[in-house]
């Protein structure tokens, strides 16, 4: 059991007492930001096992990668950066294998949507809106995820994903209208 002075340590002393081989200060990070890395995996890829699979597969790297943290930025920023880019790994390697299935002629395969989950016809409100997100293309889904489902700023957003700030606001724009289209239909 992790005790009440693992809650009350700051990010860097989690950091530092990992690093130092101290298993329940790791524990914590994960208790800290295990929500934070579920939203952003699972706004990106659905609700399915592989958004289980990728989220334990960030902390897998975090703890691997503990030791390159040099405290520039905050660790929250540190795992978010994880967790998006296992996902848009995840995202090219589906987009791989369907388009393996689509060459070869497979009308069914074709007309495929990864991100179908068979939904039933009585939907509720959020699974209208993961169905109209899972819709968006994935450079437009991470923007929506990051900036209004997680609460990041503009410039958060622009900075964890290495991308102009431009860019972002205008990718934005464009998901909102793609979005409020895509729901309109459903």
């Amino acid at each position: 059991m992790i005790t009440e002075s693992y809650r009350l340590k700051d990010d860097n002393d989690l950091v530092s007492d990992s690093l130092n081989g101290n298993k329940l200060a790791f524990s914590e990070i994960v208790i800290r930001y295990r929500g934070m890395v579920a939203r952003t995996v699972k706004g990106m890829l659905g609700d399915s096992v592989f958004s289980e699979d990728i989220g334990q597969e960030v902390f897998i790297r975090l703890f691997q990668s503990l030791s390159g943290f040099r405290g520039e930025a905050k660790l929250s920023t540190y795992i978010q950066k994880i967790a998006v880019n296992l996902t848009l790994n995840e995202i090219r390697r589906r987009k791989r294998f369907f388009s393996m299935f689509a060459h070869h002629g497979n009308d069914e395969m074709r007309e495929l949507d990864v991100s179908d989950h068979g939904y039933e016809e009585r939907w509720d409100a959020r699974e209208i809106v993961n169905k109209a997100l899972m819709m968006l293309e994935p450079k437009f889904r991470i923007i929506v995820v990051m900036r209004m489902l997680q609460g990041y700023s503009t410039k958060e957003t622009a900075e964890l994903l290495e991308l102009p700030l431009g860019t972002v606001l205008s990718r934005l724009s464009r998901a909102q209208k793609q979005l409020k289209d895509i729901l309109e239909k459903l």
